[in-house]
């Protein structure tokens, strides 16, 4: 499998005619450019699933992406809300949700995860394993391990 390097941490991995950008973080100095590497594999995306262990950096890394959107808002983990929803530059809405609590997948119905994940507007979703069956078919997946107290292998694909 052919990789192909660029500039700073990212590298660019071609399998099966899908892309996979890989960022490595030595510290939180580098989360905007993990953030812009998100942004730029968008494409027509806007359902994001953010997928790691509890204090991998999920809503870390959602915070720098949502003020790189231009939105001057605080961004906590929806935990116990579930979904906040953020103003980006131009009025853009970013929805960030957190289905850790969800104990089935009934709960995502009941609060019409179908507005959301439907709208057009950018969703920004941690914990996805929880309701994996509701997941668009063309979902990005932002997968973030921990290699060492300050250091992240960020998987974009």
């Amino acid at each position: 499998m052919p990789t192909i390097a660029f500039t700073g941490h990212y590298s660019l991995l071609i399998t099966n005619y899908r892309f996979m950008t890989t960022v490595h973080i030595d510290s939180l100095n580098d989360l905007p450019e993990a953030a812009e590497a998100v942004l730029a594999a968008l494409g027509d995306r806007t359902v994001v699933a953010f997928r790691g262990e509890m204090g991998a950096g999920k809503t870390t890394l959602i915070r720098e992406i949502v003020a790189q959107l231009g939105a001057d808002d605080t961004v906590t983990s929806p935990t116990f809300a579930i979904v906040n929803q953020y103003s980006g530059a131009g009025g853009r809405k970013v929805y960030h949700f957190d289905f850790y609590r969800i104990e089935d997948v009934r709960e995502a119905y009941d609060f019409g995860y179908e507005e959301y994940f439907y709208s057009g507007d950018l969703c920004l979703v941690e914990w996805p394993e929880k309701i994996e069956e509701l997941l668009p078919d063309d979902v990005m997946t932002v997968r973030i391990a921990v290699d060492s107290e300050d250091e992240r292998t960020i998987e974009i694909e």
